[in-house]
């Protein structure tokens, strides 16, 4: 779980970088909350959008130099693990289970309203992504074996959840999604096949072109697998990261680089990224 101040710190550093390095000196801030901050939507330099547990969201208008903390009404017991915000006023925030649901505003943050709820026993919901036209994309945690999916229109206002009856969506016992950064899925810029997302635990695959990849990540345990995809501005690259978060430090087998042909092709780079890593993002074509 990030700190507060560890949050904060990437917060900082995003707005750099996508400043392209205007910006050359990091400020941590303290909120002064006691807050686990789970899931981070940066909509442009100024917008910045955060939620974590305790029914805690954060806002920023102002590029992080102040945030608006809220606490979502009558959900103060919740943890929101992954929050898309499309503007300074819009934004959606999940809650993984007890029931799984997925709350909206659109007067940013003042009150919320329910687009989502299942209360299906085992259902555990753990990352979304949504499309520049409003297409969103919702998995969770295996059901009976299967994944589960659910897809939004018009910027979540909607959703609809995939049936899976074809036995080439079944998931092996123990395999998953990590619920940490709300990065484990993306949309590829691909109108064939717009989707990619990983799983991790005791098998550790890709699915793309609607079929399951194996990954050359560490796997066998619940701690293991990939974490976190990151999709380059071409639709034609990726970059997949995990490993064992109950052995940090261990650079074995946590990254793979992801050419989308054909014909996938998969790439373990000469030098990994150092430790157990739970979140990757593209900062420039190379």
């Amino acid at each position: 779980m990030y700190s507060i101040k560890k949050y904060l710190l990437l917060t900082c550093a995003i707005i750099a970088l996508q400043a392209r390095a205007q910006q050359t000196k990091i400020n941590i801030l303290d909120s002064g909350r006691k807050t686990s901050i789970r899931g981070l939507s940066v909509v442009d330099n100024n917008i910045i959008w955060a939620s974590g547990s305790n029914g805690t969201v954060a806002r920023s208008i102002d590029g992080g130099k102040t945030f608006e903390w809220l606490t979502v009404s009558g959900y103060e017991k919740r943890d929101f693990r992954d929050i898309e915000a499309f503007d300074a006023n819009t934004a959606i925030i999940m809650g993984v289970a007890e029931p799984a649901i997925i709350l909206k505003t659109k007067d940013a943050g003042q009150h919320w309203y329910k687009v989502f709820e299942d209360s299906t026993k085992g259902m555990f919901l753990d990352a979304m992504d949504f499309m520049d036209d409003g297409t969103g994309v919702v998995i969770g945690d295996p059901i009976n074996g299967k994944l589960f999916k659910a897809f939004a229109a018009n910027n979540g206002e909607f959703w609809a959840v995939l049936q899976m009856f074809d036995t080439s969506f079944n998931l092996y016992e123990g395999e998953a999604f990590f619920a940490s950064s709300g990065t484990n899925i993306g949309f590829t810029h691909n109108k064939d096949y717009p989707i990619l997302f990983i799983t991790g635990g005791t098998k550790s695959r890709l699915f793309y072109r609607e079929k399951f990849y194996d990954l050359n990540i560490i796997q066998g345990k619940e701690s293991t697998g990939a974490n976190s995809v990151a999709i380059d501005n071409s639709g034609k690259n990726a970059v997949i990261v995990g490993g064992d978060f109950k052995a940090d430090t261990s650079s074995l087998m946590n990254c793979v680089l992801f050419k989308m042909k054909s014909k996938p092709e998969f790439i373990s780079p000469q030098t990994p990224p150092h430790g157990y890593r739970s979140c990757v993002e593209y900062i420039t074509k190379d």
